[in-house]
């Protein structure tokens, strides 16, 4: 059985991915600040983690676990984001800082915290946006947000770049506007054409496949423009 480590999992396309996963029986370790509404399913092969991404000492749990149960990760799928919609002249240096936390600093710390564990054909797929896409239609309010998003994208390039040898695979997918909780939040009055359900599944099958095709791509998940 593949191992499957998911962040960001107590709502939205994080939540969808775990139950399609379990579904179809893989270990899968969840990790999300909020473990309840997953424990509440009771899933087969599935651990929730309540942690925080964005304190290191937090993170470290996700290795101990994967270093005391599993010995490899097959995929991790870096999907916990977090979005401030704020005038750029009212963002603060936090701001900028707690978007950057979760959305860039978590994904490079857990990634090297597992690279001990990433074998010969292990996948980690990073969930960037299109806001983060040179050329892409851009929402007002979203400075901090996107600006992170376009980081994690490069970022992704480098690591591709510097794991090769290893053939491990970096890949990002660029999302456009998911009918989610936080864009519910964000943007009240918006109406995305894709559920959460369906980008989970289009992300569940890239995660197990993508690889075989990319490495350091970043492929732009959007029916719009974002």
């Amino acid at each position: 059985m593949k191992n499957i480590v998911i962040t960001g999992t107590s709502r939205g396309i994080g939540f969808e991915l775990v139950k399609i996963f379990a579904k179809n029986n893989y270990n899968v370790l969840a990790i999300s600040r909020n473990s309840k509404p997953l424990n509440a399913l009771n899933l087969p092969n599935t651990t929730v983690l309540s942690i925080d991404i964005s304190s290191e000492n937090e993170l470290k749990k996700v290795a101990s676990f994967v270093a005391n149960n599993w010995k490899k990760v097959d995929v991790l799928i870096n999907n916990a984001g977090k979005l401030i919609n704020k005038p750029f002249e009212k963002l603060t240096p936090n701001d900028f800082l707690e978007v950057y936390k979760v959305n860039v600093f978590a994904v490079a710390e857990l990634i090297k915290l597992l690279i001990p564990y990433l074998n010969k054909n292990s996948h980690v797929v990073n969930i960037s946006s299109m806001g983060g896409i040179q050329g892409s239609t851009k929402f007002s309010g979203l400075a901090a947000y996107s600006s992170s998003k376009g980081a994690l994208i490069t970022l992704t390039e480098l690591l591709a770049e510097e794991y090769k040898e290893n053939q491990i695979a970096f890949n990002t997918l660029a999302l456009g506007a998911v009918q989610t909780e936080m864009l519910e939040e964000a943007f009240p009055n918006y109406k995305a054409p894709i559920t959460a359900k369906e980008m989970a599944n289009y992300i569940y099958n890239f995660s197990l496949n993508g690889h075989t095709f990319y490495n350091g791509k970043t492929l732009q998940v959007s029916s719009t423009t974002p």
